[in-house]
């Protein structure tokens, strides 16, 4: 490949992350089968632990059968609910939340399609004996990050809830996945709605966080 050829596939590439932010508000425009599908063909080109990507995804585009799934997500979070949250002091992160916060079910409910990953549950995620029994749930996440990617590379906007109390199950009740899976997050994916807010992200100083050779 020549390097003229290399410089506009990385251009392109640093293109898409510079795309990727989370968004919560959609077209009514559909998600085609044959994007999805190159979308979360991506997501398997994510590095693993035990190189089996032992993943699986359930996309969910039928309306009736997403409110099944999300009928666990609260549907009724305000910004006072936000007010409450006594971890959130920095003015940039609260502004986020007051404005991502109340829209947990309708960002999901109103994309074109709930993509729902899925890992076998081989550890206790929440009681690891060491950092190393996480590997299977960090590689998870990368595969999560390539489908972000791709996505943001195809025109499409994502956005990610990590389900809390029951919506694990009320979800496995609505697809019907087997017991030793688990649930990472729900991702809603869609056309951005013309106007779709971006909330102001915090910019890291790289000439403080960036370290060569020693800290």
């Amino acid at each position: 490949m020549s390097t003229k050829s290399s410089e506009i596939q990385a251009k392109g590439f640093y293109e898409a992350i510079s795309r990727r932010s989370s968004v919560r508000d959609f077209t009514d425009e559909d998600g085609p089968r044959e994007v999805i599908e190159r979308i979360i063909g991506a997501a398997y080109k994510a590095p693993t632990n035990d190189h089996f990507r032992d993943w699986h995804f359930i996309v969910v585009t039928d309306k009736a059968i997403m409110r099944e799934v999300l009928e666990g997500v609260p549907k009724a979070l305000t910004v006072q609910d936000v007010d409450r949250m006594t971890f959130i002091s920095d003015p940039v992160q609260k502004s986020a939340y007051r404005y991502a916060v109340p829209k947990q079910y309708s960002m999901l409910m109103e994309a074109a399609a709930v993509i729902i990953p899925l890992m076998k549950k081989k550890v206790d995620v929440l009681h690891p004996a060491d950092l190393s029994h996480l590997n299977c749930f960090a590689s998870v996440w990368c595969s999560i990050e390539n489908l972000w990617l791709a996505a943001a590379a195809e025109g499409y906007g994502c956005n990610l809830r990590i389900p809390c109390g029951d919506e694990e199950a009320k979800a496995r009740a609505a697809t019907g996945f087997p017991e030793e899976y688990m649930i990472p997050c729900f991702i809603g994916i869609g056309r951005p709605a013309e106007g779709a807010v971006r909330t102001k992200q915090l910019v890291p100083d790289i000439e403080k966080q960036l370290h060569w050779q020693k800290f």
